[in-house]
């Protein structure tokens, strides 16, 4: 499933991401802890951007975490602490996406906090994968919350009060990382998210499939293994989200505000298309559709449940300009959350 209109567009985001360079190293990285995460290097790449690499046991490999420091952090003494807004990229996984395409470190909102972006294998979803029944790497979700969380409050001056967004898969990885470690953020938001994938298994097979990767080792079949992915579904686990606060946003898969004249569709992924429930004929963006279907059926749970939940679901497709408009529109109330 594609996370942008046009595989050119993937291509160049991709390679940015590999191509960007240092300007320059930060003092000794701290060499680890009790998790097993190692930090293998951490370079200031920007005025108050921190990029660290980091030797992960859940992945199995090294991985990378981007800070946005606060100002002063520098300056920091042991017992300085500031709030956390966690930035979840979307199926490929960049960490520099957030700085790169939404330019988060120019906005002056966020001076006083401390943003952390880590990266995800690709379509990794957020979730340490059932590997049939094996487990093991990659353990996405051991990665963020069993290593990284830890090492970034050891020694990187963050506090315990949080606030995660995602777009697309990063929007289902804040609601289910949320409802599967209830109190862990006082509020979330999700930006055309994959948020309820057993409404759509299919679509999380064609994805997988187009991009070589196997889909039942993800969480295994969705009949056999159905306990696995509603143990992974905000749709399923909506009760446990009591207490967050949660946001919805999503499009309809057709042309938008945003969208520019001329707009073509997704490129073709085999099997996304149910045929027992084909898409209109003016929707442009098949995944949007989808997402959009399953933030409108979770917002509509999570109210049955008690959740507090607010939405914003518009015309347009799963593309970045519209995750910039709405990440503008909810990062007042996501920073709302973080004050005592």
């Amino acid at each position: 499933m594609s996370e942008r209109r046009g595989t050119a567009w993937t291509a160049a985001r991709l390679l940015l991401a590999l191509v960007t360079a240092a300007v320059c190293l930060a003092p000794t990285a701290p060499s680890g802890g009790p998790d097993g995460l190692r930090v293998v290097s951490e370079r200031r790449t920007g005025e108050r951007i921190v990029d660290l690499t980091v030797r992960s046991a859940a992945l199995g490999r090294d991985a990378r975490v981007r800070l946005l420091t606060p100002e002063g952090w520098e300056r920091r003494g042991p017992d300085d602490r500031w709030p956390v807004l966690h930035l979840l990229a979307g199926g490929d996984g960049d960490h520099e996406t957030w700085t790169r395409e939404y330019r988060v470190h120019e906005n002056p909102a966020l001076r006083d906090t401390l943003v952390v972006m880590p990266e995800m294998p690709l379509y990794g979803f957020y979730t340490d994968w059932w590997n049939h029944g094996r487990g093991g790497p990659p353990a996405v979700e051991s990665f963020h919350l069993r290593e990284v969380l830890p090492l970034i409050e050891r020694h990187y001056g963050a506090g315990t009060a949080r606030v995660a967004a995602g777009e697309s898969q990063g929007g289902f990885g804040a609601l289910s990382y949320a409802a599967r470690h209830p109190g862990l953020f006082r509020a979330v938001a999700g930006y055309s998210g994959f948020v309820h994938p057993l409404r759509h298994p299919h679509a999380v097979r064609a994805g997988m499939t187009y991009l070589g990767l196997d889909w039942r080792a993800l969480w295994g079949d969705p009949v056999a293994q159905r306990r696995v992915w509603e143990a992974h579904d905000p749709y399923h686990l909506a009760r446990h989200l009591r207490g967050t606060r949660v946001h919805l946003s999503a499009g309809d898969g057709r042309p938008g505000a945003l969208d520019p004249p001329g707009t073509g569709p997704d490129p073709h992924v085999p099997g996304l298309e149910d045929p027992a429930d084909p898409f209109p004929a003016d929707v442009i963006s098949p995944t949007e559709a989808l997402m959009g279907e399953e933030s409108r059926l979770v917002a509509e749970r999570l109210r049955g449940e008690g959740v507090q939940v607010s939405t914003h679901f518009y015309r347009g497709t799963h593309s970045p300009p519209y995750w910039h408009r709405e990440f503008g529109r909810t990062l007042p109330a996501l920073l709302d959350a973080l004050d005592p």
